[in-house]
C-alpha cells in the first residue's frame, strides 16, 4: 500500500478568520506527524476567502519550525506567479534551515482568476507557456553543480536542494515530469477525469533524472466518520463549497448547517453530485475500499489526503481515522 500524506488550504470556515485558520494548520502539522504521516503539503490560492495558504514558503517555514519529521511543502507554488530565482531563494533558505524535510511542488496553474493573476505578476514575462523553462531554470538554481561561472546565482540555494515535484491536472505536467525525472502529483481532488492517461503518459515518457525511477502521487478528497451518516452530512460543506467556487460566489467554507438548508437546483445537484462522485467519503471500512481500489487501479506511491469540513475536530478525526486503517507507506529513494 502507498505512503501516505495531507494536504491543507488553511480553510477558513464560516464564522472563523484567516488567523484561526493558520493556527489550525498548525496543529494539524503536528498531529499528522503524530498520526505517522508522510508529508503535510500546503497549496498556493489567491483571492479566496476560504482559503488562508496563499504563501507557502511563509506557511512551511512556520510548519517545519513547529514539527520536528514530518516533511512539510507546497502543493503547490504555482510557478508562473513568480520569478525562479525568487523561489529558489525561498526554498534553499527552507532547506538550509530544515534540511531533509522541505518539498517543493511546482504547479502551472495561477491559482486564481486572471485579473489576480496579472496583479502577482505585474511586469514579470514568465507565464504558463513559460513553465518548463523555468522549471529548468529554477533547479539550476538549487542544483549541487558548482560552476564559479554561473550567474545569478541563488544564495542560500545552490546546494540546497529540496525534493522537487511537478504538479498537475493534465498530460502536460505529467509529460513534463517525465522528461525531466521529476516526481509527479496528480490532482485527482479536483480533476479526476485524465488520471489514468496522466500516469501512463508520466511512466512512458520518464528519464532517470533526480529520481532514478517514476514515482506518483494521487491527491484525492477523503472525508472519513464513525458512520456514513455523519460523513454524508459533514461533506454537505464542501458540496456547496464546491457550487459556490464554480459559480463565482467565493466565500468562506459553509457549516454542516448551512449546507443542509441550501436549497439546491436540479442543474446545482447535478454539478456537486458530479464533483462528489470520486471523493471517497464515508464511514472507515467504506473509506479504506476506495483507498485501497484507487491505489489497485493507479500503483501510486503515495497518496495525499484533501480533507475539507468546516471543523478543526471533524478534520482531525478524518485523519485520525485514515491512519488507523493501517495502510502502510513505501517511500521510493531519489537519484545518486
Amino acid at each position: 500500500m502507498p505512503a501516505l500524506s495531507v494536504l491543507d488550504l488553511a480553510t477558513v470556515g464560516s464564522g472563523s478568520t484567516a488567523a484561526s485558520a493558520l493556527a489550525d494548520t498548525t496543529r494539524l502539522a503536528v498531529e499528522a506527524e503524530r498520526l505517522g504521516y508522510d508529508r503535510l503539503w500546503v497549496a498556493e490560492h489567491h483571492g479566496m476567502p476560504a482559503v488562508a495558504s496563499s504563501a507557502p514558503a511563509v506557511l512551511i517555514a512556520h510548519l517545519a519550525a513547529a514539527t520536528k519529521t514530518i516533511r512539510v511543502g507546497s502543493g503547490g507554488v504555482m510557478l508562473p506567479n513568480h520569478s525562479p530565482l525568487v523561489v529558489a531563494e525561498q526554498f534553499g533558505t527552507l532547506e538550509a534551515l530544515h534540511p531533509g524535510r522541505i518539498d517543493l511542488g511546482l504547479g502551472r496553474a495561477p491559482g486564481t482568476d486572471q485579473l489576480t493573476a496579472r496583479a502577482l505578476r505585474r511586469n514579470s514575462g514568465s507565464g504558463p507557456d513559460t513553465f518548463p523553462e523555468d522549471v529548468v531554470e529554477l533547479i539550476r538554481y538549487l542544483a549541487d553543480a558548482d560552476d564559479p561561472a554561473a550567474h545569478p546565482t541563488a544564495v542560500p540555494g545552490r546546494g540546497y536542494l529540496p525534493e522537487v515535484w511537478l504538479l498537475g491536472s493534465s498530460l502536460y505536467s505529467a509529460q513534463l515530469a517525465g522528461l525531466l525525472g521529476l516526481p509527479f502529483a496528480f490532482a485527482y481532488h479536483f480533476n479526476p477525469g485524465p488520471l489514468d492517461a496522466a500516469l501512463d503518459t508520466y511512466r512512458t515518457t520518464f528519464r532517470p533524472g533526480v529520481f532514478a525511477a517514476p514515482h506518483t502521487m494521487v491527491a484525492v478528497t477523503v472525508l472519513c466518520a464513525p458512520t456514513e451518516q455523519e460523513a454524508r452530512w459533514l461533506a454537505g460543506s464542501s458540496a456547496l463549497g464546491v457550487l459556490q467556487l464554480r459559480t463565482g460566489r467565493l466565500g468562506p467554507l459553509p457549516t454542516p448547517e448551512e449546507a443542509a438548508a441550501y436549497h439546491f437546483s436540479e442543474g446545482e445537484r447535478a454539478l456537486v453530485e458530479q464533483t462528489l462522485a470520486t471523493h471517497v467519503i464515508g464511514d472507515p471500512e467504506t473509506v479504506r475500499t476506495g483507498l485501497v481500489a484507487l491505489t489497485r487501479r493507479t500503483e501510486a506511491d503515495e497518496l495525499m489526503i484533501s480533507t475539507r469540513v468546516h471543523s478543526y475536530q471533524d478534520r482531525l478525526r478524518s485523519l485520525e481515522l485514515v491512519a488507523a486503517l493501517g495502510l502502510d507507506d513505501r517511500r521510493a529513494t531519489p537519484a545518486a
